[in-house]
């Protein structure tokens, strides 16, 4: 297993983390997300790793932007 941190926009409430949780943890091969609302940083802990392009699709299917560069 590895662990990938990412960084999310927009989020601004306990309803947006577990929006982005759930779309993340959809995700096959993950199998924890770990969301810290005040900074925005999502840590997801898979095998194997997600692509940028599959986590960017699930946080945006949730609502929110990922921080790509």
């Amino acid at each position: 297993m590895s662990t990938t941190t990412w960084t999310v926009q927009g989020m601004t409430c306990g309803h947006c983390v577990h929006a982005v949780t759930t779309e993340i943890s959809a995700i096959p091969g993950v199998a924890a997300v770990a969301v810290d609302l005040a900074s925005g940083l999502v840590t997801v802990t898979a095998e194997p790793d997600p692509s940028p392009e599959a986590v960017a699709a699930a946080v945006d299917e949730a609502g929110y932007t990922l921080v790509t560069a």
